[in-house]
């Protein structure tokens, strides 16, 4: 019997000619974000039921949805898939799995660092990877995870343009703008719904400062990112959001979360941790953000557990302090204290999640010499948890704050002379030096 392969030449157990049809559009969704590819799956395996890959993948886009109800999904796939015949490829993505959804995202990314060199051409083993890499913040294996492997692709391969764009944001995390910014404008001109790419170039304009060409980037851009089901559409619109906030246009930042940011109130977990974060950073200019919390607050109720992925929990946090309901930032505190230390996940909650879920408690409570110690050691490890160097800055923006509003005056001009080293032109980073200036000759000392 001939054995059917995907687009990069990899053999698939259990298809059929229809069921690889939908499951290749399906791949194609997951790499341009674009689409709905779990129903694709789902029409796969009904016309496949035993097709190892569709599983597979469907289980992966589970467990990297970082949501608890998801997680269940994944790990009934992966109980099925336990009875089919695998080949080696597949049996290895099981392995990663099983690694992924016990929390052990350090060691699922090791498993697939080995799978991608030994199958260079495994896309699906490719982004997911990076997405590992992403989750975990470990910025040098997003962008040599596909260095390992790039030599071996070419433009006559399906998909190449997809790894440049993964490759883009690599560099991009580990500081490499000029490199990252060519290499992502290359993927999308091999493929412009590349909406990874995108976000990579995005990335770069953030880091240097360049909120003008961010937006003029995301304006020319848009008709590429903003619609058909785009899943990084919210994210994409969350940058453009950065860019006017880090020109002092509180307005349109907060116009943005109205509209295409929370108008349709996603229950999604990557759309509310954008939502929080944008909320808080928005109170931290002063802006006066109404009632919105509570809205986004219960959005969060069916997502934050406080054991399966605490960078979701911190900004759920922020919502809840916003929305006043301190009884469930208790109930988060009380379970990232409890957690075991033998998973990875439960690791991060106590040494990263729980210092930034006491410092954000305490700055909303005006405790600013609380909030200047839980932040300012944790901000130089907070890396190892999760997020982009974009998101994370949220750490440091309230840092500074807390810092200037308790008077701390060594430390605020410090941190606003660090801002300004990185974006000499931003508003908000200048106008942090004149209040850290304006504290006068007698500086508070942290005690």
């Amino acid at each position: 019997m001939t054995m059917l392969t995907d687009r990069q030449g990899n053999t698939l157990s259990g298809a059929n000619a229809e069921a690889l049809d939908l499951y290749s559009r399906a791949v194609e969704a997951f790499n341009l974000y674009r689409g709905d590819p779990v129903a694709l799956l789902d029409q796969a395996i009904k016309a496949a039921p035993d097709f190892a890959m569709a599983r597979i993948l469907r289980a992966y886009l589970f467990a990297l949805a970082t949501e608890p109800e998801a997680a269940r999904a994944a790990r009934d796939d992966v109980a099925a898939v336990r009875a089919f015949r695998l080949n080696e490829r597949e049996a290895s993505h099981v392995a990663a799995l099983d690694q992924l959804l016990a929390g052990e995202w350090s060691a699922a990314a090791l498993t697939l660092d080995r799978h991608n060199m030994r199958y260079p051409h495994d896309l699906v083993a490719l982004q997911v990877g990076h997405l590992a890499d992403f989750y975990r913040a470990n910025a040098r294996d997003l962008r040599d995870r596909i260095a390992r492997v790039l030599p071996k692709w070419s433009a006559d391969i399906p998909g190449y343009s997809i790894v440049l764009g993964f490759y883009a944001f690599g560099l991009e995390e580990t500081g490499a703008y000029a490199q990252a910014e060519a290499t992502g404008r290359d993927a999308l001109d091999r493929e412009p719904l590349d909406c990874w790419a995108h976000h990579a170039v995005a990335h770069v304009m953030e880091m240097q400062g360049r909120a003008e060409d961010g937006i003029g980037w995301m304006i020319a851009r848009e008709p590429h990112w903003s619609g058909d089901g785009n899943f990084f559409q919210v994210h994409n619109w969350w940058h453009r959001a950065l860019c006017h906030l880090d020109l002092g246009q509180t307005e349109a930042a907060l116009a943005l979360y109205d509209g295409p940011i929370r108008q349709g109130t996603s229950a999604m977990a990557l759309d509310m941790v954008d939502a929080s974060a944008l909320l808080w950073r928005l109170q931290l200019t002063g802006q006066d953000v109404g009632n919105r919390w509570q809205e986004l607050a219960r959005a969060w109720d069916s997502h934050a557990d406080g054991r399966l992925y605490p960078f979701n929990d911190w900004h759920a946090v922020m919502a809840y302090l916003g929305a006043g309901r301190g009884d469930q930032v208790e109930r988060l505190l009380a379970t990232l204290r409890s957690g075991e230390a033998s998973r990875e996940a439960s690791v991060w909650a106590k040494q990263i999640g729980l210092p930034l879920v006491e410092g954000f408690q305490a700055f909303w409570q005006g405790d600013y010499g609380t909030t200047v110690e839980r932040l300012h050691p944790t901000r130089f490890i907070a890396n190892a948890f999760g997020g982009s160097h974009a998101q994370r800055d949220i750490i440091d923006w309230t840092l500074t704050e807390a810092a200037l509003r308790g008077g701390y005056r060594d430390l605020a001009e410090g941190l606003a002379h660090e801002r300004l080293a990185s974006k000499p032109h931003s508003p908000v980073n200048r106008a942090f030096l004149k209040r850290a200036n304006a504290l006068g000759d007698r500086p508070r000392q942290v005690a």
